[in-house]
């Protein structure tokens, strides 16, 4: 036999006989991929739409800074705190029907938004979108749970991470350009009209492999491929929502996971809903030109996102290289290197300022995107809307701080320094958490599985 377990050329009988090739393996999880990548693209021009027409708004409306960051933050409050009732959600019933109903609000408080009068109006339809955005995290995570061999969830969360990177690189010129041209009101309405095709596509293309495979839209050849490289079953136990919460918030991993990425997400949250604003009041430009030179610094990381998370992480698992090495390598090195963004408090030139922003955010990037495929692989088997959800529940109750600070850092001093200070100072203790908390990247065990190896005195 060969190195990799194929009988040697040189030895097989040449008796004429044709060896058949094994089947192809197929490309529908990739499809599925991409299903998420524009669902988590559309999110996002959802949810950073606001903070390229924040100053038009701040301008009809009457509001000061400060309020327009607690406008900018409300997002958030919704979006955490449905996080978990929305992971167990998707554990209990299933990603289809959880992600077909929320694209439907998404596109309702998108015209809520452009239909509003007020300031407590405004805050209503911010709080809807924040509910009705909840699943989509857990749910991707989910899917590639279900979708993917572990030796492929680099690239699998690259996709769907990266569209909320690109929604930064499309989305804020396409919003900029509409503001300016149709006023923020007429944005929104074609923000709505884009969550509804968001909507058809999942009723459309959506469903998990058994079924998909019992359609015949799936191969045996594929579904074998993502079952045997180590994807959770779909038709797995389901286990008590509430017990099940409770045993993975005692579970060390997943706090190290959480507090970490929540680190990072607190300079995400501040670039997303205040990078328009900083460009405009400090760098002298309109709405149209902050907008595209917003999308910089993202496009920036999207390219290397790319080619190391996705390419070279997965790559560097194939062969053979610790998975628990490999992946901590990546998300420390991206976390050390987001620190640079402390560097655009000390510069009043926009070369510079892009230079720290480029490089903070490309740090960011990449500590996301490994971190977002974490929950996949540690979660206990069934777990991963919930676990995911836990993740996400600590990063937006850290990361929808950002914009408030950031509203009353700018008003108390008139700039954007010490908010950048701040950034750098959480990603510091964003290391700490994944350094020393984390552990090793390995599956977590079910309650019951741990409860059976300590009876039988294995644990």
């Amino acid at each position: 036999m060969s190195s990799i377990g194929h009988p040697d050329p040189a030895k097989i009988p040449k008796t004429g006989l044709i060896i058949p090739r094994p089947a192809r393996v197929g490309r529908v999880r990739w499809g599925i991929a991409f299903l998420l990548f524009f669902a988590v693209l559309v999110n996002y021009i959802d949810r950073s739409s606001m903070s390229v027409a924040e100053h038009e708004m701040r301008l009809e409306f009457g509001m000061t800074a400060g309020q327009m960051g607690i406008i900018l933050g409300c997002f958030g409050w919704s979006y955490a705190l449905m996080q978990i009732p929305m992971g167990m959600l998707l554990d209990k019933i299933g990603i289809k029907w959880v992600m077909r109903v929320a694209t439907v609000l998404w596109a309702v408080s998108c015209f809520l938004t452009a239909m509003i009068s007020g300031m407590g109006l405004l805050l209503i339809a911010r709080l809807i979108l924040g509910f009705a955005e909840a699943p989509i995290f857990p749910g991707a995570m989910k899917v590639t749970s279900y979708w993917f061999p572990r030796t492929e969830r680099g690239m699998a969360t690259v996709i769907f991470d990266s569209g909320q990177r690109l929604s930064n690189v499309i989305g804020f010129p396409i919003v900029g350009a509409a503001v300016a041209m149709f006023g923020w009101r007429g944005a929104f309405v074609a923000i709505g009209i884009l969550s509804l095709v968001c909507t058809v596509l999942f009723f459309l293309r959506y469903r998990d492999p058994k079924e998909m495979n019992r359609e015949g839209k799936l191969s045996d050849a594929e579904l074998a491929h993502i079952l045997d490289g180590g994807a959770q079953h779909e038709d797995a136990p389901k286990p008590d929502p509430l017990a099940n919460l409770g045993y993975i918030l005692r579970q060390r991993k997943v706090w190290g996971m959480s507090l970490g990425l929540g680190c990072a997400g607190y300079v995400q949250w501040m670039l997303l809903t205040w990078l328009p604003g900083f460009l405009q009041a400090e760098m002298d430009m309109d709405v149209a030109r902050s907008g595209l030179v917003t999308a910089i610094p993202w496009l920036f990381a999207v390219i290397v996102q790319y080619l190391l998370p996705g390419f070279w992480l997965d790559r560097l698992i194939k062969n053979g290289k610790s998975s628990t090495l490999v992946r901590r390598a990546f998300i420390i090195g991206g976390m050390l290197l987001a620190i640079t963004i402390a560097g655009t408090a000390f510069t009043d030139d926009l070369f510079w300022a892009l230079v720290w922003i480029t490089l903070g955010t490309t740090g960011i990037t990449i500590a996301f995107s490994v971190t977002n495929s974490l929950p996949a692989l540690i979660a206990p088997e069934g777990s991963v809307g919930a676990t995911g959800a836990v993740m996400n529940t600590v990063n937006n109750l850290i990361g929808t701080t950002a914009p408030i600070v950031t509203g009353f850092i700018v008003q108390l001093t008139g700039s954007f320094a010490a908010a950048f200070v701040v950034a750098g100072v959480m990603l510091v203790l964003g290391v700490f958490f994944y350094t020393v908390v984390l552990g090793r990247i390995e599956q977590i065990p079910t309650a019951a599985e741990r409860a059976a190896a300590k009876a039988a005195g294995t644990a």
